[in-house]
Order: structure tokens, then sequence, then C-alpha cells
């Protein structure tokens, strides 16, 4: 009977004790699992640090993660710890940075802003099951081939898309594209390539320049250009050295009037986060058009900016517009992580079985292990929706911020003046886009409108957009050399080497032009009998004579001159 007893007491002292701690490690709400919850979980950041992007990024980044970890409403018990790692603009180190950033077992990584980079460890993502929110805006890094790939910038694609929408806004035909020679540059002019054409216009000429280029790469490349047609050009180079191409240019009269210069969104990077522009580089920027990525005027932008001076890290008293992209990419993790914990997400890692060294390899590649859960949390940030320091966070399908949109400045004195705006939604238009989303969308030519633009030479005249190229030929024109009716067109000892009423004719129409042609009169015929007009019409179209137009674009334009001039011949 006392036996008895004492096994009752056993079972109920053990039901006891087992009870609360099933319920302590029950995971049947969120409020329960919580306990499970680690105490740090890390995400890394892959950034250049001494670059005009990464002197935003990085104390932005710090920023958001200090404000997380004092926001007791979202990641409850848990800190969030942020990995740096400098790829110094190096394709090889930004590599072997990612390399070592996934030992330390990072749940997202943000960056890096280098198309190349961005490209190389978008397969390590994939392989490790870890989301990668980048800043590289390269048109071709797409999330149908990188699953893990996630862009937390305003893609590339549009912004070609806004430029050949400004070209055909402004009537021009033919762009000369500048550009550096890596995969952001490449694949960018390639979108603007498709971009314009369909809008019936074209790239005339792609000036690619390397990555490295000396001062003395960028002076041949702008004497070459210089020597071209069209007169429209398009800067798609890197912020860091993107304004020595516009001291050139200036020191080569390209900045005057007559030339147009449209610079992507790396000017407006590389100006709005330095302590102050020199005057020099003001008066060599102006009438230059550029684009910036838009974010609209909100308290929390500036409050954000009130701030910026006393932010950790900090190397500049401004910032541009990837700093509040980085902002909000880690509230985008943190926000994603708390979903995540809530859901009963765990943060564990396992060994690659694909990544197991062999034959004595000293790579140490069992050090990269698989985030188990890797692929819940990509479906949760993809799912994210909130408004943040930069406008709304949101993915489309393709895993790209929704809504893109410009600025559309124009350099006129000390500053940038915004003479309207860009978006996918209604295109060119002097009202922000975030009032045209209220609305709805409008893409029609009618519709398009932007404020008046102060050009090089300080006109606010539209550029025509070319000009005859200085080492082109000049227009030849086949002039019948008649016996008959001399007093429209004959042979004379003259400069032009012939006159008559026809002659006169076309020089008064070449006279009203805004714009000078460089002609000279060919003899078609021996003088001793009229020559056959529709021989001359023949071997001016099939280009076999020597009295010819070598400018067949041209011939189409002075067709009705043929036909006008047939009437007297």
């Amino acid at each position: 009977m006392e036996a008895r007893v004492k096994r009752r007491a056993f079972i109920l002292l053990v039901s006891c004790i087992w009870l609360p701690m099933a319920v302590l490690g029950g995971t049947g709400n969120a409020t329960v699992s919580s306990f499970s919850r680690p105490k740090v979980v890390n995400f890394g950041a892959l950034f250049t640090i001494n670059s005009v992007i990464g002197s935003s990024v990085m104390p932005a980044i710090l920023a958001a993660v200090d404000d997380v970890n004092a926001d007791s409403t979202i990641l409850s018990g848990t800190k969030l710890n942020v990995v740096l790692q400098d790829t110094n603009c190096s394709g090889f180190i930004g590599t072997i940075d990612a390399l070592q950033l996934m030992e330390k077992e990072v749940v997202a990584a943000v960056g890096p802003q280098s198309s190349g980079i961005a490209h190389v460890i978008s397969h390590v993502m994939n392989e490790l099951h870890v989301p990668l929110l980048s800043f590289a805006t390269d048109p071709t890094l797409s999330s149908l081939q990188y699953p893990y790939f996630l862009r937390t910038v305003t893609n590339d694609y549009f912004q070609m898309y806004a430029i050949a929408d400004m070209v055909d806004y402004y009537g021009w035909k033919e762009v000369i594209a500048i550009f550096v020679d890596d995969d952001n540059g490449r694949n960018g002019i390639s979108v603007l390539g498709d971009a314009l054409a369909k809008k019936r216009a074209k790239i005339y000429y792609k000036a690619a320049i390397s990555p490295g280029a000396t001062k003395s790469d960028i002076d041949d490349l702008l004497v070459s250009v210089n020597l071209m047609e069209a007169r429209v050009f398009i800067v798609h180079v890197n912020p860091d050295t993107g304004l020595s191409f516009f001291s050139k240019a200036k020191s080569l009269g390209m900045m005057s009037s007559g030339y147009v210069w449209i610079a992507t969104d790396w000017l407006p990077s590389a100006l709005d986060s330095s302590d102050s522009v020199n005057k020099d580089t003001m008066h060599v920027l102006q009438g230059v058009v550029a684009l910036r990525q838009h974010t609209p005027d909100s308290d929390q932008k500036k409050t954000f900016a009130s701030r910026w001076k006393n932010l950790k890290s900090i190397k500049t008293s401004r910032f541009n517009s990837y700093a509040v992209y980085a902002y909000d990419t880690v509230w985008l993790v943190a926000r994603a992580l708390d979903l995540f914990f809530k859901d009963d997400g765990n943060v564990t890692f396992n060994d690659d079985p694909s990544l197991r060294d062999t034959n004595g390899s000293s790579l140490n590649l069992s050090s990269l292990r698989v985030f188990d859960q890797g692929q819940k949390l990509l479906q949760i940030l993809v799912g994210m929706n909130f408004t943040g320091l930069s406008g709304q966070i949101q993915f489309d399908p393709q895993k790209n911020l929704i809504h893109p949109a410009y600025d559309v400045l124009n350099i006129v004195g000390t500053g940038l003046r915004t003479i309207g705006y860009w978006s996918n939604y209604s295109g060119l238009s002097v009202t922000a886009p975030e009032v045209l989303y209220t609305k709805p969308a409008n893409t029609s030519t009618s519709n398009q409108h932007l404020y008046n633009a102060i050009w090089p030479g300080e006109t606010i005249r539209r550029p025509r957009g070319w000009v005859f190229p200085n080492n082109g030929k000049p227009l030849r024109i086949a002039v019948p050399f008649r016996v008959t009716f001399e007093e429209f067109v004959k042979k004379d000892k003259g400069p032009s080497g012939v006159k008559g009423y026809c002659i006169d004719v076309f020089e008064a129409a070449i006279d009203l032009l805004a714009y000078p042609v460089p002609r000279v009169y060919i003899l078609y015929g021996d003088g001793k009998r009229n020559p056959s007009f529709n021989s001359i019409v023949y071997d001016v179209a099939q280009n076999v004579s020597t009295c010819r137009f070598n400018n067949l674009v041209f011939l189409t334009k002075v067709l009705s001159f043929n036909i006008y001039a047939s009437r007297f011949l």
C-alpha cells in the first residue's frame, strides 16, 4: 500500500515537471514560439566603403540596425547584427569577401553595388539559399536566373526607357552612348538601344571606355566622337570617375551650344553626396540633363536628413539616394525576419554535400553551409509591403521594386533644377509620380511634359542634335551639263562651277537652313548634248555615278527638289 502511494506521488511529480516543460517548448503560436528565437541574428553587407555609393550606404545601414534594435515592437528578444565586408571595387576581392561572409552564417546579404560582383555571388547565394538584396542596377540580373536575387533600388532597365522617352520628347533620332565597358555599362546600353528602336531612334555609335581608363584614353575617345554627326551624348559611367569626362569635354569645346549631354543617375549620386561641389566643376556641367532615382518627400525622409550629420561613420555631410534605399533595405530584412520567427522559422544551417573539400583542397569550402529555411525567408521578403524613406517597398513578379521613377534634373548655376519626372506609369510629367499614381495612367504623346531646360551655351532653344561631321565629305550634287536652256543651269567659271536659275533657287533654300551644308556641284555630261535626266536620277539612286550624292539620307530629303527641277530640264 505504501509503495503504491509512493509510486503515485512520483508519477504526479514527473507530470508536474513535464507539463510546464512541454508548454515552454511548444510551438503552437507566435507568443510561445518567441522563446525559441535566437538572441542574435546576422545579416551581411557587401559594398565598397570608400566610394560615392559606399559613403552614403554604410552610415545608413548602421543607423537602420540601431533603429531596429531600439524598437521593441520588432524582433522582440532578438538583436540584429550586421557583418560588413569591403569589396574594394574589385570583382575578385568581392567574390572572396562574399565567400568569407557566408562562413559567418548570415541569413541575408545586402549589396553589392557592383553588377559584376553581383553576377558572381548570386550563384553562391543560390547554392546556399541566402537572399541577396542588391543595389546593383544591371538589367540582366534576373530573378529567373538568380532566384535569391532581389533588387532594392531601381532597375536600370527603366532608366534606359526614361532616356529613350526624353530623346523622343525632344525629337532627336540618333545618340552617341559613352559607357564603361563592364557588365553594368554594356547591359544598360543594350537596353537603351532596344528602347530607342521602339521610338524609331537609334544609337549612332557606342563609345566604350575601360573601367581603368586614363585621362589620355578619355581624351582620345571624346576627340573621336566629336568628329561624328550626332551631338546627343548619353553618359553611363561610374560615379567615382565620371566627372573627368566633362572636364575633358569642356577643354575640347564640347560643352558649348549645339551639344546635348544626358547623364544617368551616377552624376546626381556624385553631386548629392559631396560636402561642397567645386565651382569649376559646376561651371563645366552647365546645361547637363541628368536622372536621379526618385524618392518622395516625406516627414520620415526629412527626419532622417536632419539626423545624418550625427550618424556613425559619416564621411560627408550630405547623402545620395542610395542612403535611403540602404536604410529601407535593413528594415525590410528586419520586418521579414520578424514575420519569419512568428511563423515558427528557425535559423539553422547544414552542410552542402556538393561543397565538400576534395583532393586535399585548402579552400575550406566545407565551411559554407546552407540556410535551411532560406526559401521561407525569401518568400516572406518578396511578399513584404510597407512604406519606407524611399516610398512604397513592394516587389513585382520579377523581384524589382514597384513604381520605378526618376527625377529629371538640369544643372544650372550652382545647383540641380528639377524640370520634371519620369515614371513607367505615366512617362514624362511635371507632376510628381506619387500624385499621378492616384489617377488613371496616361502615357500618350500629348501627355508628355517637361519644363524648359537650359542647354549648354546657356540657351533654352532645343539643340538640333546633329551636325555635318568635320571629317565628312560634302554633299555632291549632280548638275546636267546642257547645251540648251542655259538660263536654268550651265557651267560657270565662278567658285561653285555652275550658275543659273535652278542653282539660285537651290542656294536660296540652303541659305534658309539653320545649319551649314557643305556642298560641291558635279557636272553630268560632256556639254555637247543634253544628258538624260532619267539617267542622272538613276545614277544618283544607284550610287554608281561619279556624280552622285554621298549622303543618301539627305537624298531622300531632297527628292522633292529632283521632282521640282525636272520641270525645267
